[in-house]
């Protein structure tokens, strides 16, 4: 990997990485296990992309780790997650301290299980004052539930007379966002070979460079995500613009 690294252009690192943790359960499975399996065993996949993120520079990288559908799975299998993030948290806090990294969430965290929850809020405390990353875990999540919350809040404000309907514009409405006030990601990763954003941060994935690959995600670490840096410092950003205007 140390190799690799070599090839990275440091001036251009992401500042956010989005990623969609996909697989675990098609993991699982080809190993004839049950899906939890996946899901324990994709743990060390989190901690050595967070370890890799952090030591290249990348300042808020936000794993998609439970969307507001993943609720429909079965208790059983929704019941073991629940419990295996609050012994991961608990496990890993100390770790996190001496990284210096600082835990976030974002989503509907009112539907977590009360012991989950307040497991999740220990450790953004504790970690709170640690700078190098941000460790963002979208949790009860999805995109069309954060925009239609933004709305409400939006709304709230005007009826109570705080704002005015022609003061909207983009920078008001990303201010009402969950991941407020995180930079938009420039790199969006997913794994598992689909190529969709699952009602995965609709809004700031607007000018994100998009990076999709077949591994699935207890097999990802850190020397992918670096692939996928290099990959993305190999694009041109042109919001909008022409080639010849960004090289201005």
């Amino acid at each position: 990997m140390e190799n690799l690294e070599l090839e990275l252009d440091i001036d251009r690192i992401p500042k956010h990485i989005a990623i969609i943790m996909d697989g675990n359960g098609r993991w699982a499975s080809q190993k004839g296990k049950a899906r939890i399996f996946g899901h324990r065993n994709a743990l060390e996949a989190v901690k050595d992309t967070t370890e890799t993120a952090a030591r290249i520079g990348v300042k808020h990288l936000t794993l998609y780790a439970f969307s507001t559908e993943n609720w429909k799975r079965p208790r059983p299998e929704v019941n073991a997650l629940m419990d295996l993030l609050v012994t991961t948290i608990n496990k890993e806090v100390d770790s996190l301290n001496e990284s210096n990294i600082r835990l976030h969430a974002v989503g509907d965290l009112s539907a977590l299980p009360d012991v989950t929850y307040k497991g999740l809020l220990r450790g953004i405390d504790i970690t709170k004052n640690n700078k190098r990353l941000d460790l963002n875990l979208a949790l009860s999540y999805s995109s069309r539930w954060e925009i239609i919350d933004a709305t409400k809040e939006i709304a709230r404000k005007i009826k109570a007379g705080e704002i005015e309907p022609d003061d909207i514009n983009e920078e008001l409405f990303s201010s009402c966002l969950s991941t407020f006030p995180f930079p938009d990601p420039e790199l969006m990763i997913r794994t598992s070979g689909e190529m969709r954003i699952s009602n995965f941060l609709l809004w700031q994935l607007a000018y994100s460079e998009l990076y999709f690959l077949d591994k699935l995600w207890p097999d990802f670490r850190g020397v992918d995500l670096i692939k996928a840096v290099i990959d993305y410092q190999k694009r041109e950003r042109r919001f909008g613009m022409t080639g010849e205007q960004v090289k201005l």
